[in-house]
């Protein structure tokens, strides 16, 4: 059963719809700490917390001296959760667009080994093919490749390949997304993907390659997905510094 929201998470989500709602266009002044108390019938500290987390995910910025502003241009890659791109796009107030170059269905031993190794599946497994380019304002911003396991979206055609998957996924099929184990690096565009993104040759930009996962850690997806590094930025946020743990990451 899914944790009740608290009031913080809820106040942050009401904020969210304000900006998705375009009442507040890209830098234009928010609400102050003050005018969310008041409107949301809350303490300063709790609004002072929920704009915070909008500035920490980058919906936000704060300039000193002069308050919160709807963050401009930038799209943002939310590092700490899944977000669909639409909403990024709409709280960006920019237009999500979606085109669906292929959708097809093939066996698992079609498929390239580490996809077969990150989704966990027999050589019979039936898998989906999905290849679009997302679109912000009609400019493409994302080149997106992903192999999802067929049996858990039947019925997936390219009219809903068009919309967030997310929410067909969560909606439509009734599954619940647990999370996505991903790792992203700098690489230089090739000849297929500049095409496709509308860029320059070897043109910098950031590759996130990610296995989504189902609630119980079953694989759903595996995709390769390229950003275009001119419009996108990868924020995070980062706690204190602790004593020493071993290390996480992998040199390459």
């Amino acid at each position: 059963m899914a944790r009740p929201a608290s009031f913080h998470e809820q106040l942050i989500e009401k904020l969210r719809r304000l900006l998705r709602g375009r009442q507040f266009a890209p830098g234009a002044k928010f609400l102050t700490e003050r005018e969310i108390a008041e409107r949301f019938d809350t303490s300063r500290p709790t609004a002072n917390k929920a704009l915070s987390s909008l500035v920490s995910t980058g919906l936000l910025e704060f300039r000193q001296g002069a308050g919160t502003f709807v963050r401009e241009s930038v799209l943002d890659y939310d590092l700490q959760r899944l977000v669909s791109f639409t909403e990024k796009a709409r709280a960006a107030g920019k237009e999500p667009g979606t085109q669906v170059i292929a959708l097809r269905k093939l066996s698992a031993a079609e498929a390239p080994a580490a996809v077969v190794q990150a989704l966990n599946v027999m050589p019979d497994e039936p898998l989906l093919y999905l290849e679009r380019i997302r679109l912000a304002d009609e400019q493409p911003v994302i080149y997106e490749r992903r192999h999802i396991v067929a049996r858990f979206c039947p019925g997936m055609t390219k009219a809903a390949a068009k919309g967030s998957l997310y929410a067909f996924w969560t909606k439509t099929c009734h599954l619940t997304i647990s999370g996505a184990d991903e790792s992203i690096r700098a690489v230089n565009a090739t000849k297929p993907q500049a095409a496709a993104l509308s860029i320059a040759p070897n043109t910098a930009c950031l590759l996130v390659i990610a296995t989504g996962l189902l609630e119980g850690g079953t694989p759903l997806w595996y995709e390769e997905t390229l950003y275009r590094s001119d419009v996108y930025e990868f924020r995070n946020q980062l706690g204190g510094v602790s004593g020493p743990k071993p290390a996480q990451g992998r040199m390459r």
